[in-house]
């Protein structure tokens, strides 16, 4: 729902939670799922959401993406910035993607979001080989955004990476990030690593990109190139050993509609969030620089 036509006027995004289905969650009202945030919200509110659509439920990024939507408009509009996040992995499957071309189009071609068409129909197999025993698995979404201009980021509190990172780590099942080469880029020696310079019809680029886009906290033109790794769903059907809120051990199977795997949804979810760190990092440099194209 939308409010207001005229510039300056606020704008009121209302999203009812129409499909929520809170019996499936009672047994969870006084026993903790394991890895899931029920014992850490008790031990710091005393209370928490257990029916299903509470802060550690991803029901919660709605707002983002909503708000993502319109920052990758500025982005577009005013930079020509554009942003593609696409599932890589799911558990021990990867697909072979190039970020440099890759399409919308061949992102929501499939119902897991990967934009390797071959692996995404093995993906869709493991998926359902774990729902059907009651499990889940986790993975990593990719996420490229191209045509981002030199300068966004600071030097020191506000790299560009830290931002990044920080924003799309704030999402539910997230436990890990990496940009440009990542953790694959300690198996490296400098001379491999380094992304040596070149001039381009006056323009600096560089041959390759390890550096993901980002030097010295700072965008270097280069496409920025991150990934996140999403665990396992906490919630699942197969019995696992737990405590109540009094201390008691019991065993927990949980019941209902739970995903096997939270992947594909986190597609937009990370896009939203590149968007609004590259929105506000782009406002800022205008602010303090004058225009990106300048």
């Amino acid at each position: 729902m939308f409010e207001g036509k005229t510039l300056g006027t606020p704008i009121a995004i209302l999203v009812r939670n129409k499909d929520q289905r809170s019996q499936d969650y009672r047994e969870m009202a006084t026993t903790y799922r394991p890895s899931h945030a029920d014992a850490t919200y008790d031990a710091k509110y005393g209370i928490r959401n257990w029916q299903g659509g509470g802060r550690s439920s991803a029901r919660e990024t709605i707002g983002r993406v909503a708000a993502g939507a319109i920052a990758k408009k500025i982005l577009r509009e005013i930079a020509g910035v554009e942003i593609i996040s696409y599932v890589k992995r799911i558990k021990d499957l990867e697909g072979v993607i190039d970020p440099n071309t890759v399409t919308l189009e061949e992102v929501e071609s499939n119902i897991v979001r990967c934009p390797d068409r071959e692996c995404a129909d093995r993906m869709v197999d493991l998926i359902e080989q774990v729902r059907n025993q009651g499990d889940s698995i986790g993975g990593v979404v990719e996420c490229v955004a191209r045509g981002v201009p030199r300068g966004l980021g600071d030097p020191v509190f506000d790299k560009l990476e830290a931002d990044l990172a920080k924003a799309v780590m704030s999402l539910p099942a997230t436990k890990g990030f990496e940009i440009g080469s990542g953790f694959a880029g300690t198996l490296m020696t400098g001379s491999e690593h380094n992304d040596e310079f070149y001039a381009d019809n006056g323009e600096i680029r560089t041959v390759t990109n390890r550096s993901g886009g980002v030097q010295g906290g700072i965008s270097n033109g280069e496409n920025i190139l991150i990934r996140i790794a999403f665990k396992p769903t906490a919630t699942i059907r197969k019995e696992q050993k737990t405590v109540t809120d009094s201390g008691e051990e019991v065993t927990l199977a949980a019941k209902g509609r739970h995903d096997p795997c939270v992947l594909p949804r986190a597609v937009p979810m990370v896009e939203a969030m590149v968007a609004l760190v590259l929105c506000d990092h782009l406002l800022r440099q205008r602010g303090q620089c004058g225009a990106v194209n300048e």
